[in-house]
């Protein structure tokens, strides 16, 4: 007789654009080998308006506590100023978790402890960038310097606090304007919408101290844009995509997206090829 194959059971934390993105392609794509389970939103409109929108059926958790409860793995979808607790609240419960705000987890070496004590997974996307294995090859021999520039078109980054409190009217610019220029640490502080590849880099890369970004704009930029250059005892690397944005959100490019559903597709088959 043949066994019931045993589902990995899915919880997602925060039901906006991202979040929903990959319940709809949960239930849709991967309902052979994932199912599903819980979401939960602080804004429970979010929550009843997704549950509402997919074919299965899902529970909405009362609480974050519940969630992670019910979920084998909790995919982290919101970015928010306790972020961090939260995933530090899964892998202390002995769940895995893939971590779509990466910016949070810079810093965060107690977080990764209390994963590898606990033997559970945090799983971080390569998001709108490519190169990240050879990064992760590269530190193995030694990296000399890494960059990333980011190009971005104003709309993509209209209401970030960076921008405002610098008196910056990103509608009114009209030539290519840098508007960052710094440390990584730095970046996802000022821009943390919209830069999390430069945290997934320097997590990659383990040299955040050499990590340089520089974030431009322009209004004749008409996709989301990253750059990377390494130099290293391998040789050198230049890495460069450009991106449309994300069709449910115009701040997050759709490569982003589409790389956490591929790694969340890979772990659910047994194939994962990452950190």
């Amino acid at each position: 007789m043949k066994s019931k194959k045993i589902k990995l059971k899915i919880g997602i934390i925060g039901c906006g654009a991202i979040g929903s993105r990959m319940a709809q392609n949960i239930v849709k794509d991967l309902k052979d080998d994932c199912k599903l389970t819980s979401i939960f939103d602080i804004d429970a409109s979010k929550s009843a308006k997704l549950k509402k929108s997919l074919s299965s059926k899902v529970i909405i958790a009362p609480t974050l506590k519940d969630l992670i409860k019910s979920s084998d793995l909790v995919v982290e979808a919101v970015n928010a100023i306790n972020t961090k607790d939260i995933i530090k609240a899964v892998v202390s419960s002995k769940k895995s978790v893939l971590a779509m705000s990466v910016g949070k987890l810079l810093g965060a070496n107690n977080i990764f402890k209390i994963a590898k004590k606990n033997k559970c997974s945090i799983l971080i996307p390569s998001g709108a960038i490519a190169g990240l294995d050879a990064i992760k090859a590269a530190k193995l021999a030694g990296i000399k310097s890494i960059s990333i520039t980011s190009r971005k078109p104003p709309r993509g980054l209209v209401g970030n606090p960076y921008c405002l409190k610098k008196g910056i009217d990103l509608l009114k610019i009209n030539r290519e304007t840098l508007l960052f220029n710094g440390k990584v640490s730095e970046a996802v502080k000022a821009f943390p919408q919209n830069i999390n590849v430069a945290a997934t880099v320097a997590l990659a890369a383990d040299v955040e101290n050499l990590l340089r970004i520089k974030i431009i704009t322009s209004p004749k930029f008409k996709t989301n844009s990253h750059e990377i250059i390494m130099i290293g005892n391998f040789g050198k690397m230049i890495s460069r995509t450009e991106n449309v944005a994300c069709p449910d959100n115009p701040k997050t490019s759709y490569l982003a997206a589409l790389s956490a559903l591929q790694t969340l597709k890979q772990y659910c088959k047994g194939t994962f090829i990452g950190t």
